[in-house]
Order: structure tokens, then C-alpha cells, then sequence
């Protein structure tokens, strides 16, 4: 039984991210990241997408602080926000959040204030998504690691 439920964990996991990397929502360095997870660093991945999460949410709010200030005109200082942001999407295989970064920063290069609006939104709803799916794997493989160490006595 125990390991029917650990199967299916793992067929969860492999689905999800079978469905992030067909949507473009994730590449290979995340992949390669996952390699650097082993038994003496079991939750590696999860500690440095984390830290992804907690830098991007402050990347995110500079953003939309610089952009609602109705005196901005510093597209200097976007633009470095937005290459941070592009840098550590890559490092963690977020492709299409590195996209839309991309689209934002060519926005940001022509001053154009409603095209960074827009690319704002686009890039606070993908970093969303991909917090939730990520949350997601994440509690399927603590659910596998879990299933995995439970042993029953044996009955004499």
C-alpha cells in the first residue's frame, strides 16, 4: 500500500513538471539545479527558490514603487531591477518570467510608462503562477520524502 502512494506521488511530480516545462513556464536549469539536491542537501531546491521568492517579491515592489510615482523617470534604475530579476530567473529555470522580464525591460529601454505598466501586471500574475506550482511540487515531494520514511512495525 505504501508504495502505491509513493508511485503515485511521484507520478504527481512527474505530471506537474512535465506541465511546467510543456507550458515554457520552467527550463532546464532547473533541472540542473535539481542535481544539486542529494541526501546530505534534501531540500536544496526548495531552499534556494525560496530565496528566489523572497529577493523577487522586493524586486517587484521597487518596481511598482518606481512606477506609480507620478514624478518617475528613472528607466536607469528599472532597468537594473529588471536585470536582477532576469539573472535569478534564469539561475532557477523561471524561462517565461525571464521572458516577460525581457518584454519589461524593452519597454523600460523606450520610456514607455503604460507598456511597463502592463508588463508589470503580466509579470506580478506569472510570478504568482509559478510561486503557487512551485509550492505545489514542493509539497508533493515532502509528501513523497514523508510516505517514503514511514515503516510499520512488523506484527509477530
Amino acid at each position: 500500500m505504501l508504495g502505491l502512494a509513493a508511485d503515485r506521488l511521484r507520478a504527481d511530480m512527474n505530471r506537474l513538471l512535465s506541465f511546467l516545462f510543456h507550458q515554457g513556464i520552467l527550463d532546464e536549469q532547473f533541472l540542473q539545479l535539481q542535481q544539486l539536491q542529494d541526501e546530505t542537501s534534501p531540500n536544496f531546491v526548495s531552499e534556494v527558490v525560496n530565496i528566489y521568492f523572497h529577493e523577487s517579491e522586493k524586486l517587484l515592489r521597487n518596481l511598482r514603487t518606481l512606477l506609480m510615482d507620478r514624478e518617475f523617470s528613472d528607466y536607469n534604475k528599472m532597468g537594473i531591477h529588471l536585470n536582477q530579476f532576469m539573472g535569478s530567473s534564469s539561475s532557477i529555470g523561471a524561462k517565461r518570467i525571464r521572458n516577460v522580464c525581457l518584454a519589461f525591460r524593452a519597454a523600460s529601454d523606450q520610456n514607455n510608462r503604460a507598456g511597463c505598466l502592463s508588463a508589470l501586471e503580466v509579470l506580478e500574475h506569472e510570478y504568482c503562477f509559478l510561486k503557487n506550482k512551485l509550492h505545489e511540487l514542493f509539497q508533493i515531494q515532502q509528501q513523497r520524502v514523508l510516505a517514503a520514511g514511514v515503516r510499520y512495525p512488523m506484527q509477530h
